[in-house]
């Protein structure tokens, strides 16, 4: 074990200090990337700005982290994390970091490859049973998004029988774009969110139900047996839906459904309530433009055939994970949508009309690179900043 650091305790005054945060919330004064663009109703984009008036106390658990990536609470209060550098941790409730824990598939860490998404069982105090996902090493120096899973030791050291259960098809000569966020749907299957491996060629196939490139998966969390519905003659199974282009955030609502949040061209991250069967756009519709100027091939939005985002950001926030609040601690959020924002350095929070979004707030602008965000049983937010010197922290009412 690494030796115990004390968990550091900050109100939000003093981080704001430290790092150099604005409480302004000035984010829709921001000039748009595609301004020629239009939303397709009204509300899409840059809802209305909320008060940033609640005060936040952030105590960091653990800090050290190698580009923390996901995060699963554990019955007695600890939480298993994992590094993309290929790293799976326990982190106890006293802060205690684990070494490394053993018994890990291969995996390629160039890159944004890595170690990415854990989850655990309902029943883990029984059966101890873990789920990853990464990226994988595959023939030829190329790689692809795989989901493994097997049982944590009684000890936390390993993971012990550990298998591959799925693999998305075809492996491609890159090392982005690979999704990756493990949901349980709460009817027996797992979803599986995957990128489109970013490069141009690959693109396409994000409109290819023959590949689970760009596409949202639903399989058997045990064997990684098919359980999507894509309803299209000659697609795999597995795929619930596709047209996606990288997401990294997905959640179940307080309606039971599927919510992602996908990572989009320059001008294009997007919020999506993912139906079977259905096509969400990229890249023939697509809010956004290229990183390097120029439209998304035709430079549409809107296709017949496609899905709309419920909401996009223009600028981009750069999401990552996301968490519907159900806590106890901040009544006023209950039912509100969390989000890491990468590029914002802040907790994007969202408020909610059915499947509209009728107000946005960004807390702890300037805290960091915020990737992951989690609620805990006690009602405490968890944060993960994606930095060399990541961080678990966690954020309460001010005192």
């Amino acid at each position: 074990m690494i030796p115990f650091r004390p968990a550091i305790r900050l109100t939000a005054a003093a981080a704001a200090l430290i790092a150099g945060t604005a409480s302004a919330q000035d984010f829709n004064a921001a000039p748009p990337n595609a301004p020629d663009q239009q939303p397709a109703f009204e509300g899409q984009t840059r809802a209305p700005v909320l008060a940033d008036d609640v005060a936040l106390d952030q105590t960091v658990i653990a800090d050290g982290l190698d580009h923390p990536w996901g995060l699963a609470e554990l019955p007695d209060g600890s939480w298993l994390l994992t590094e993309r550098a290929g790293n799976l941790r326990l982190v106890g409730a006293d802060g205690a970091l684990s070494d490394p824990i053993g018994g890990l598939p291969d995996i390629d860490t160039r890159d944004q490859g890595g170690l990415l998404d854990v989850a655990v069982a309902d029943d883990f105090a029984q059966t101890r049973r873990v789920w990853i996902s990464f990226a994988q090493p595959r023939e030829g120096g190329k790689t692809a998004t795989a989901v493994a899973t097997g049982t944590l030791s009684a000890d936390g050291a390993t993971l012990e029988d550990t298998k591959v259960i799925w693999q998305q098809q075809p492996a491609w000569d890159s090392t982005k774009h690979y999704g990756s966020v493990l949901v349980f749907d709460g009817d027996g299957g797992l979803f599986v969110t995957t990128g489109e491996r970013s490069v141009i060629d690959a693109r396409p196939l994000s409109q290819n139900a023959t590949t689970t490139l760009g596409k949202i998966v639903r399989i058997d969390p045990q064997t990684g047996a098919p359980m999507g519905d894509p309803g299209v003659e000659g697609a795999l199974p597995e795929i619930w839906s596709w047209g996606h282009r990288n997401v990294q955030g997905a959640a179940i609502g307080p309606d039971g459904a599927l919510w992602t949040i996908d990572h989009g061209p320059k001008g294009g991250d997007e919020l999506n309530r993912p139906q079977a069967g259905r096509n969400y756009g990229w890249p023939i519709a697509t809010y956004g433009i290229e990183y390097a100027g120029g439209p998304i091939g035709e430079g549409n939005t809107q296709v017949e055939g496609t899905e709309q985002p419920l909401y996009y950001w223009d600028p981009v926030i750069a999401p990552g994970q996301m968490t519907f609040y159900d806590g106890d601690l901040f009544p006023d959020w209950r039912g509100d949508l969390l989000i890491g924002g990468l590029q914002a350095g802040a907790l994007v929070r969202l408020e909610l009309d059915g499947d509209r979004v009728t107000g946005e707030a960004r807390h702890l602008q300037g805290i960091g690179r915020v990737r992951e965000v989690e609620v805990a049983r006690d009602g405490a937010i968890m944060l993960l900043t994606d930095e060399d010197d990541g961080k678990l922290i966690r954020v309460t009412p001010a005192q």
